[in-house]
């Protein structure tokens, strides 16, 4: 997640994006109400090349390859066009990062996949392309209350400063995971297909303008009101007497309720015989 941030940070804002991409006539802006369309950043695709491969034997011949058996068990291979990652492994699997597009993943792996048939491999095969995460970034560009939206949002919300300073938002249908930072960057992951990228961010661009940083939370919302539990606590405090007390004051107190204990008559333990009954 880290790695997903620090390249969301480093790509231009989805607002510098769509203004870009605004004279290409083959964009439906009816599918983008919000302006802004997420830069895909990464893609991860995988292949079946359909044979065993001797790993020495690719490191060996093939360029910028690199192969460490003790730290992991494939190889590594790297081009410049499009500018992948390979990691090759010994039962004829691969795995290809690093595509910003679509297309761009699909050639890397058949570029690969020559590589590779060209290391005295000629029973290599491209087989079973498939997609298997489409990461994309965006910038809303205003900050966001994650707190509010966390309390409002529970049930699909994780939020935990103290270990990541951004909240985790698992969305259901398209089936997203979002990153949402309080600066308003947003990192979406998890889809198979770029389209699932802009409906997740279309469907929860609204809710990120609700908790808005310096907006007043709507009525019903959820978020905790601090300021008002104080109103109420200062209302609890000017609340007037209760009506049995009302307008007693030191007149209408009962003689000795109350009185300090200088002002009480003086005990009449042994008091004179005089003044007891005749016979005792």
């Amino acid at each position: 997640m880290d790695a997903a941030l620090a390249t969301a940070q480093a790509q231009p804002s989805g607002h510098e994006v769509a203004a870009t991409q605004s004279s290409d006539a083959s964009i439906d802006w009816s599918k983008h109400p919000s302006g802004i369309i997420p830069t895909l950043q990464n893609i991860v695709a995988t292949v079946n090349l359909s044979c065993k491969l001797d790993l020495k034997t690719i490191a060996l011949k093939a360029r910028n390859a690199e192969y460490n058996p003790k730290r992991f068990a494939a190889v590594i291979i790297r081009i410049r066009e499009p500018k992948t990652t390979a990691l090759v492994f010994a039962s004829g699997k691969m795995v290809v990062t690093g595509a910003k597009s679509e297309k761009n993943s699909e050639t890397a792996a058949k570029k690969f996949a020559k590589i590779v048939k060209q290391c005295d491999f000629p029973d290599v095969k491209f087989q079973d392309f498939k997609l298997q995460n489409i990461v994309g970034s965006c910038d809303v560009k205003f900050p966001i209350r994650l707190e509010g939206l966390a309390y409002a949002h529970g049930l699909f919300s994780s939020y935990e400063p103290e270990l990541f300073p951004g909240l985790i938002y698992r969305m259901k249908v398209p089936k997203i995971v979002l990153l949402i930072f309080v600066s308003g960057k947003v990192v979406l992951t998890g889809a198979k297909f770029k389209e699932e990228i802009y409906q997740a961010f279309e469907q929860i661009y609204p809710t990120l303008g609700i908790f808005r940083k310096g907006d007043v939370p709507p009525q019903g919302s959820g978020a905790p009101q601090a300021a008002s539990l104080e109103g109420r606590q200062q209302s609890a405090l000017a609340l007037p007497a209760p009506a049995s007390q009302a307008g007693a004051g030191p007149s209408t107190i009962p003689p000795g309720i109350g009185a300090p204990a200088a002002h009480l008559p003086p005990p009449t333990i042994g008091a004179p015989a005089a003044h007891l009954p005749p016979g005792r």
